[in-house]
């Protein structure tokens, strides 16, 4: 790979250790995929926030780096509301470990948005180039917003951040951005919950493994999207995907249906992943919710009380800009935390049995929380919730 001569300067420890020890990870990663050159980045999204994922090695690793990021960097979501804690029932010793990773970050100079949604944030537009890390996340900027990134690990992106670079490869090509499968969804056309677009993915990201789907037969909304997307990084590794006649890339590679393998999904397919177990608590917002979508639970949970936990999750920012939603949400006993999320915190793992609106949390909640999982629409959630129908 190409270094410019003040990028060898950096390689070359003239910047400090720390630069050094990043541009040589920009250096590896770009000679292993071929990269011809760095470009730079508009902003970053670094994951490895929660004590829970990185541990202790984690830590130490991070607080022995002095630099400061180069460009916007937001966070992955940590391990616990920063604010509320206690309420969500994390140990002492936790809390502790979090605050010295989230001290961490904040001395290299990342703003402490913890949050998978970082495009609820921050404007993101077609054709910049990022290094974002966190799946769902690079799957809504490569597929909705049509920005260019791939699916970055921790170090990278970190890396990324404060050189203000990345290897220009993979997702950030145009070439590799076609679509390698078609995906014909058969009787999804009239969906209107983001829990079957998610189940959708869930699916798909099966079939699809890391290869570029394509889909047809369907007409979602953004919310929709990013349930789709956010599915399937988690079921595969899908990192960008097509919508006929919905997403910005799609009109360009039109010509895909006809010349690539095509794969029928059905909605009966679909409708199949839905069943009846017992639950013992619900959580919505996996990826973090919109205030679309904390409009509508609120809506949905109007003068009702919720009979078992109910956990929301959202970014904070977001949070802050919806006060009449929270406050009808939490009126009903249900809770709205920031800063993290079902799969990366401790407070799930308390629960045999989680109900989801999310095809993600679907895919993640047996592993990460070590609870059966049961999915369903938003209604069916918040139905459950506050009927006491478990």
């Amino acid at each position: 790979m190409h270094l410019l001569p003040e990028e060898e300067q950096v390689l070359a420890g003239e910047y400090g250790e720390t630069r050094q020890k990043m541009m040589e990870i920009l250096a590896a990663i770009g000679t292993v995929f071929g990269a011809a050159r760095l470009i730079p980045i508009k902003s970053a999204q670094v994951s490895g926030a929660s004590y829970k994922t990185i541990g202790d090695a984690g830590l130490e690793w991070l607080t022995g780096l002095d630099a400061r990021v180069s460009v916007p960097t937001v966070l992955n979501p940590i391990g616990m509301d920063r604010a509320a804690w206690r309420e969500m029932g994390i140990p002492p010793g936790f809390a502790k470990k979090q605050e010295e990773i989230i001290a961490a970050y904040a001395r290299l100079g990342i703003r402490l948005e913890c949050t998978c949604t970082p495009y609820y944030i921050y404007q993101t537009r077609f054709g910049e180039h990022l290094a974002w890390s966190e799946s769902s996340a690079v799957s809504y900027a490569n597929s909705v917003i049509g920005a260019r990134t791939n699916r970055e690990g921790g170090p990278g992106a970190l890396a990324a951040a404060i050189i203000g670079k990345t290897p220009e490869y993979g997702l950030h090509l145009v070439a590799a951005r076609k679509p390698q499968v078609h995906i014909r969804v058969e009787g999804g056309d009239s969906w209107d919950d983001v829990a079957r677009f998610g189940a959708l993915g869930y699916l798909a990201g099966k079939i699809a493994g890391n290869r570029i789907p394509f889909f047809s037969g369907i007409r979602p909304r953004r919310d929709h999207l990013k349930a789709l997307g956010a599915a399937m990084a988690a079921s595969g590794a899908v990192a960008l995907y097509h919508v006929a006649g919905i997403t910005p890339e799609a009109r360009i590679f039109s010509y895909a249906g006809s010349d690539i393998e095509q794969i029928p999904v059905t909605a009966g397919e679909v409708a199949a992943l839905w069943n009846e177990i017992q639950v013992d608590a619900v959580a919505l917002g996996c990826p973090h919710c919109s205030p679309e979508e904390l409009s509508r639970v609120a809506t949905l949970l109007s003068g009702k009380r919720v009979k078992i936990p109910v956990y929301i999750f959202a970014a904070r920012k977001v949070i802050d800009s919806c006060h009449d939603a929270i406050a009808a949400i939490e009126r009903s006993g249900a809770r709205v935390y920031a800063d993290t999320c079902m799969v990366v915190s401790p407070a799930l793992e308390r629960y045999r049995t989680i109900m989801v609106n999310s095809g993600k949390a679907f895919s993640y909640v047996p592993d990460m929380c070590g609870a059966a999982v049961r999915i369903g629409t938003t209604e069916e959630c918040i139905l459950v919730a506050t009927d006491g129908a478990t």
